[in-house]
């Protein structure tokens, strides 16, 4: 008789979703109530709860955070002839939907502790880019890891140019900058609940704003800029960026959840500055004021000459134990897509996307996956000790 093979151990991701009964049970309230298709009941509540939360008048649900920073750079007027100032350390999402706008993205790095943008340099930029004669159509810094941009700081320079800004908030729901929640700096602000994000609808994202006419606006345009006829009547271009019903339901279950999410998330930074605080030359990223974060992603950065090992070093240990882990985002200026991009660099976000490593971080982590990376962590470390 043939023995059954070992069976596989599942890799541990850095952010899986973390659904469960409550979820289920709203995602078949709403197939049950036939709003199958894009809006709906849940999508209002959800769109009503998001802006409660994250302190705006007006939400509007849509496919992606990429749909709302593009439609919200639309309606700033960024298009072919305008520059929109992006940090070099985000993801490509955040480029792209200049891209889409026509406009050109121009980089700026970041402040070394926070990986966020660098108020010094974006001033600077704002300055080059006048004297360039170059309309600047906005400015979108971008909350990293959940760590929320500096707001404090960037919002007088962007004051004292003109130019309005566009919160990323994609990485940041439920955290805090100034007391002031995440999702509500910013003429407007771009939220996402991709699959990996500290909430989830699958795919999905937020447009949140103060302005009644803009959230008008982008509803109109996130519907195929259908004109109020009995038949199809466009008289502009529009796209199809609503969120469905069902996926709502999904969100509204993961939003009641949400604190417990990032609690859990807390608690595994807590468990990861102890592991590294007996490591040289390892630490964990943003962990100063990190109070206000949502923990979304935690991240180590490794100064290879003190500790004697580098970040690729542990990635490839914790590749070989089947964690996943990955370096800090590749900054844009270095992306081939983005070659010959004007950018306003100081070396830091070259430094951090060197140095840098995020480790798993999700909410849906067994205990019995928390000890085997740990574990894992622990091995690798005491070997260089």
């Amino acid at each position: 008789m043939t023995a059954a093979p070992p069976q596989q151990r599942a890799r541990i991701l850095l952010s899986s979703p973390d659904v469960g009964g409550r979820e289920q049970e709203l995602v078949a309230e709403a197939i049950a109530s036939g709003w199958i298709a894009p809006l709906g009941p849940m999508v209002d509540a959800f769109e009503e709860r998001i802006a409660e939360r994250c302190g705006r008048r007006h939400a509007v649900a849509l496919s992606s955070g990429t749909a709302a920073l593009h439609l919200g750079l639309l309606e700033l007027g960024a298009g072919p002839g305008t520059a929109v100032i992006v940090p070099t350390l985000t993801f490509a999402a955040t480029a792209n939907a200049v891209a889409y706008c026509g406009a050109e993205p121009v980089f700026v790095d970041c402040d070394p502790d926070s990986g966020t943008l660098s108020p010094e340099l974006l001033e600077h930029a704002l300055l080059s880019l006048q004297r360039a004669g170059t309309p600047v159509a906005a400015v979108v810094p971008v909350d990293l890891l959940g760590r929320c941009a500096d707001y404090t700081a960037l919002a007088p320079v962007c004051d004292r140019f003109g130019v309005p800004v566009v919160s990323d908030a994609a990485e940041s729901l439920g955290a805090f900058h100034a007391s002031r929640p995440a999702g509500s700096f910013g003429t407007v602000a771009a939220l996402s609940f991709n699959g990996n994000k500290i909430m989830t609808t699958s795919g999905g994202g937020m447009l949140l704003t103060d302005e009644q006419a803009t959230a008008e606006r982008v509803r109109y345009l996130s519907t195929q800029a259908r004109q109020p006829a009995v038949h199809y009547e466009h008289t502009e271009i529009g796209f199809n960026y609503r969120l469905s019903n069902v996926l709502a339901a999904l969100g509204l279950a993961q939003l009641e959840r949400l604190d417990g999410m990032i609690g859990r998330r807390r608690a595994l930074r807590e468990r990861y500055a102890e592991m590294f605080a007996g490591a040289p030359g390892a630490d964990v990223f943003q962990r100063s004021g990190d109070e206000a974060d949502n923990c979304w992603l935690t991240a180590v950065v490794v100064d290879s000459r003190r500790a004697g090992w580098s970040a690729e070093d542990m990635r490839a240990a914790l590749d070989a134990a089947d964690i996943e882990s990955r370096p800090l985002w590749k900054p844009m200026h270095r992306q081939p897509v983005f070659a010959g991009a004007r950018s306003y660099l100081d070396g830091t976000s070259d430094r951090l996307f060197a140095t840098g490593l995020t480790l798993p971080s999700g909410s849906a982590l067994t205990a019995d996956q928390v000890d085997t990376v740990m574990g894992a962590l622990g091995a690798f470390l005491g070997e260089r000790r």
